[in-house]
């Protein structure tokens, strides 16, 4: 399927997400619309805003954030959350992320005794 869009012709689904910047031990977040196969890191289509985690402080322009979800945009769980959270748009929370199921330890049988005869 193709698109027609003022970046040109788009092939792929769109993606709101966080790509991460800053150095080690103090992150620093971009809000980016990217194609969904494209790297996380790689060049986006446009920069919506940025997301201070240690501050909590988030700078997103809502207009434009709003013009990507109406063009079809899909948003990721964690960008749609932080986007309820700092009112950006309405909605319910999704879930971030799956907990790992933990291993469950083997049913041992009861012992069996046989009535003595």
């Amino acid at each position: 399927m193709q698109r027609k869009h003022i970046y040109g012709t788009l092939s792929a689904m769109l993606r709101i997400r966080l790509q991460r910047m800053g150095k080690p031990g103090h992150a620093y977040f971009r809000v980016v619309v990217l194609e969904h196969s494209s790297r996380p890191q790689g060049k986006y289509l446009e920069l919506l805003g940025s997301y201070d985690p240690h501050k909590k402080d988030m700078k997103v322009k809502g207009d434009r954030v709003q013009y990507w979800i109406q063009k079809g945009a899909q948003m990721s769980p964690t960008a749609n959350n932080l986007f309820i959270t700092h009112s950006v748009i309405q909605g319910e929370k999704v879930k971030a992320w799956k907990p790992k199921k933990k291993a469950e330890a083997p049913v041992q049988a009861a012992p069996t005794t046989a009535p003595a005869v």
